[in-house]
């Protein structure tokens, strides 16, 4: 890491060169995010200057879902930034997505938590993300989601909380001019037994020379595919949206409400949860990677978008050490799933993963866990922030399918890993990248 980021300067954080003047993408905005059986509220935006990161915000907020029978429907609500660095060949290009992402699982049941995907055009990959404080919790508490191109070459680390959790293996060179883009918003499949309460995604990218900037309003298109909220049009199948500008994107306010009375206009951003902080947080040190951790703490809690311009050292610590947030390092994640233990059967994690990626279910072969996880083996299990030494149930077909991307093209067969504890999807690729290093 060290040779990788030698010589690599602090960010200059905002910028004030002015917005370069590009277009809306409204035809690829409206091409993506428009099908069938998904519906999207979503913003895409063209920044008209090679883009070297993307960073969005939002609170954990409490997706609900109705406590019925659903069949084999697919029935989740995800909450993204994706950033594509190259969209030369076509809008539908190789990206990064980090986001939040709710799932029903059965009756009762469902899946709660942040993970992130690298997409291509001959297949994906997809990642729980295990670290964090409460990431699976919808508690309302701040979370920070980036992605920022790596020094030497052309490929992407990936970060939750100012902490790194990956890379990326396929993506594209930065070119110059209109050959960028990145989208946030919500994402929805079976949305009348969702309830989605307002969510303030707040959003802005890294030009070329390390400045953190918001995108002119004039680069913003919009794709909303459900009619908005109103006396005509009225829940569980409506959005209400909301785009707070003024000459730039401050913030895309969304919701999916469920009953009548939730349809009023979005609200702004939710007031901060009224828990006190953590036991995690008050024995931080003072300093970590250079980072004030206390001031950084305070600062995800109440202005996590200006954190990176108010806190001491995080700036620099993004693009150098990639490791800034020590309260939000992999912690007991595999333990709290052996604790809520749910009897995940293969049938479960069978009818699951053919739903999840459009397979029959005859055609997915599923393999046990091979041995119950002792306590020594779950601590050492939680270290890893992608959920990847979990105790987990192995899913895999050669049948083609569209992964988790929601497009027309189609892929030669997935692996997958699902939790023994939770049944939560812990990582899946599908096409080629399942070969990716």
């Amino acid at each position: 890491m060290a040779s990788v980021c030698a010589g690599v300067t602090a960010l200059t954080v905002l910028g004030t060169a002015p917005s370069a003047s590009a277009a809306a993408p409204k035809e690829a905005c409206t091409g993506l995010y428009n099908a069938r059986i998904t519906f999207w509220a979503m913003t895409c935006s063209q920044p008209g200057e090679p883009m070297i990161g993307g960073f969005a915000t939002w609170r954990n907020i409490p997706i609900t879902f109705d406590q019925v029978d659903t069949g084999s429907a697919t029935v989740q609500a995800a909450n993204y930034l994706r950033v594509s660095p190259n969209t030369s060949s076509s809008p539908l290009a190789p990206n990064i997505e980090i986001g939040l992402y709710a799932e029903k699982t059965g009756k009762t049941t469902h899946t709660y938590g942040p993970r992130w995907s690298e997409l291509t055009t001959s297949g994906g990959r997809t990642t729980a993300i295990k670290a964090g404080v409460n990431p699976t919790k919808p508690d309302k508490r701040n979370h920070t989601y980036m992605t920022v191109r790596q020094d030497s070459g052309n490929q992407w680390d990936v970060l939750y909380d100012f902490n790194k959790v990956g890379s990326t293996t396929k993506q594209l060179k930065v070119l110059g001019g209109n050959t960028n883009r990145v989208d946030v918003g919500l994402e929805v499949m079976g949305p009348k037994y969702i309830n989605i309460p307002s969510i303030a995604n707040r959003m802005q990218f890294m030009t070329g020379n390390k400045a953190w900037q918001q995108v002119a309003t004039a680069n913003v298109a919009k794709s909303v595919t459900l009619p908005v909220c109103s006396t005509t049009h009225k829940p569980p199948s409506c959005f209400t949206t909301k785009l707070t500008d003024n000459s730039k994107f401050t913030q895309w306010t969304v919701s999916k409400p469920r009953r009548q009375a939730a349809a009023a206009s979005p609200a702004a951003a939710p007031a901060a949860p009224a828990h006190p902080r953590d036991a995690a947080t008050a024995d931080l040190p003072a300093t970590f990677n250079g980072v004030d951790q206390q001031a950084l703490q305070a600062c995800l809690e109440n202005d996590p978008d200006n954190c990176l311009s108010t806190v001491p050292g995080l700036s620099e610590c993004v693009v150098t050490l990639r490791v800034c947030n020590a309260a939000a390092l992999p912690s007991g994640g595999a333990l709290e799933d052996a604790a809520a233990g749910t009897d995940v059967s293969a049938a479960d994690v069978r009818a699951r993963a053919a739903a999840a990626f459009d397979v029959p279910g005859d055609a997915v072969a599923v393999e046990p866990p091979t041995s119950p996880a002792s306590p020594a083996a779950l601590e050492t299990r939680a270290n890893a922030a992608d959920g990847s030494g979990d105790a987990a149930w192995t899913v895999t077909s050669t049948s083609s399918t569209p992964g988790l991307q929601r497009a027309d093209r189609r892929f030669d067969g997935f692996t997958a890993r699902y939790s023994a504890y939770t049944g939560a999807l812990l990582e899946a690729c599908w096409g080629d990248l399942c070969d990716a290093s």
